[in-house]
């Protein structure tokens, strides 16, 4: 699974790493986590499972993994080094990525 996700792309291109950081406003935010999981879902699709964003909170996203990712035991190396990282590239503010149940 993180091998698939290591392939993610940023929707803007490679520039928008460079680009200073802009506020975005919450409803902005969430359109931009949702677009950034609707990238990765196929790659976790892939493999049986599927995530779906419960609540943008204090800079944390909280996330339900479903399917085979809940039963997953690297699930959690997904989830950070996969998601977590993705979103924080798009949307710098993300302090942490949680699953919740």
């Amino acid at each position: 699974m993180l091998r698939a996700l290591s392939g993610y792309k940023s929707v803007r291109g490679e520039e928008d790493s460079k680009s200073p950081s802009r506020t975005m406003t919450q409803q902005q935010t969430l359109e931009t986590i949702e677009i950034v999981l609707q990238q990765l879902r196929p790659a976790i699709m892939n493999d049986g499972g599927n995530i779906e964003l419960v609540k943008y909170e204090d800079k944390i996203v909280y996330v339900r993994l479903l399917g085979a990712c809940v039963q997953c035991p690297v699930s959690m190396f997904t989830l950070k080094l996969g998601v977590e990282e993705a979103l924080k590239q798009k949307i710098p503010d993300i302090q942490e990525v949680l699953a919740v149940e």
